[in-house]
């Protein structure tokens, strides 16, 4: 069986766990990395670009530092991948050189792909590099994030690159060959699943578990990425690092690990962005009437047809829109606040003025800030 998806990828986003580059967290396996290189060299050889989501910065860190385990209070994780940004970003250098490629290493956070324009300069910038053929190297950006604008894991953050560069593919590699349909660690009769749409309802279920003791992530953030990914037309392939030339097969056409299609079509930028967000200031609940609109129509969002405000959050702040039954349908830049939206529920547009005393824009959400599920 063939997997022609990445084939035919003119961009693939490659998200390498901690596993596969400290060595099960000992330190960073240079072997490994030189692997990694030389499979990414073959590939971009070929005419498919490659951008590198690399884990491991923390774990190379706790090796460097001597300390016994991974640990959980935040000052010593920032410290942690401070040290070990130094140790992985001299390492990929040193394993692409071998190959004539330059490296650059990138660090994010959720600010930078929830601003706007800091969002539109990491999309410049990445593309920028890819077209002076140099392999970029991202990760997030540890030494500054907090839990309030931490990403979580780096599966998330290759879903977010894949989206930001409008890349074909995002591929996953980790140590564990691909999704079961119940976990193979309780259960001997789990059945491999070699490909699933990504809008499969019950993908969760079957990714439920935790990972390694390296990493953050588990099948579980694997499924969950490969579901923001396909939100912008990407098909996602989870698959065991430990295949030998894994990328390089993948990248010809063979069918390894499990590939979780898109489908949704190409979205525009924008609304790439805004489906993008990992973090909302709070949401509005529609009537079924507006439901049936913001679905069938595409229409912009009607005060009318809004019932409750939750949570705080200003003009121009990225909103949820939700249902009766608290499912989120869209979510888009709100023209008024919490406060404003509040006293302006059920209204009619030529009523906001009356309300407020004054009226930014008819829509509480317009349909050109406005993105849906």
């Amino acid at each position: 069986m063939t997997h022609p998806t990445l084939s035919q990828a003119k961009l693939i986003v490659v998200k390498v766990g901690s596993s596969l580059v400290t060595a099960e967290g000992r330190g960073i396996d240079q072997t490994a990395l030189d692997n990694w290189a030389t499979q990414i060299a073959a590939i971009k050889r070929s005419g498919t670009n490659v951008i590198l989501v690399s884990s491991g910065a923390i774990a190379e860190g706790v090796k460097r530092l001597g300390w016994a385990k991974r640990p959980t209070a935040l000052n010593e994780l920032q410290a942690a991948a401070a040290v070990g940004q130094m140790g992985i970003a001299q390492a990929y250098e040193h394993a692409f050189s071998a190959h004539r490629l330059n490296t650059a290493q990138i660090l994010l956070t959720h600010e930078d792909l929830s601003d706007r324009t800091r969002y539109l300069n990491a999309r410049s910038t990445l593309q920028t590099l890819l077209a002076q053929n140099i392999v970029p190297v991202i990760n997030e950006n540890d030494t500054v994030t907090t839990a309030e604008i931490k990403l979580g894991d780096n599966d998330t953050l290759g879903a977010l690159v894949t989206n930001l560069v409008d890349a074909d593919a995002l591929v996953i590699l980790t140590d564990q060959r691909g999704l079961y349909d119940s976990d193979p660690r309780k259960n001997p009769q789990a059945q491999f699943i070699s490909q699933i749409s990504a809008a499969h309802p019950d993908l969760e279920s079957m990714a439920g578990g935790a990972g390694t003791g390296v990493g953050t992530g588990g099948m579980y953030t694997k499924v969950l990425a490969a579901k923001r990914a396909a939100l912008s037309g990407a098909n996602t392939v989870v698959a065991s690092g430990r295949e030998p030339d894994v990328l390089v097969r993948l990248c010809a056409g063979e069918s390894i690990g499990t590939l979780f299609t898109s489908e949704f079509s190409r979205v525009n930028a924008r609304k790439q962005w805004l489906l993008g967000h990992i973090q909302i200031s709070g949401s509005i609940v529609v009537d079924a009437g507006a439901e049936t609109a913001l679905q069938q129509s595409r229409s912009s969002l009607l005060p009318v047809g809004c019932v409750r405000v939750n949570g705080h959050f200003q003009r121009g702040e990225l909103i949820a829109i939700v249902n009766g039954a608290g499912k989120e349908i869209a979510r888009g830049l709100s023209n008024y606040s919490s406060a404003e939206a509040e006293k302006i529920l059920r209204c009619h547009a030529d009523e906001i003025a009356a309300k407020l005393g004054y009226a930014h824009e008819d829509e509480l959400v317009h349909r050109d800030n406005m993105a849906h599920w």
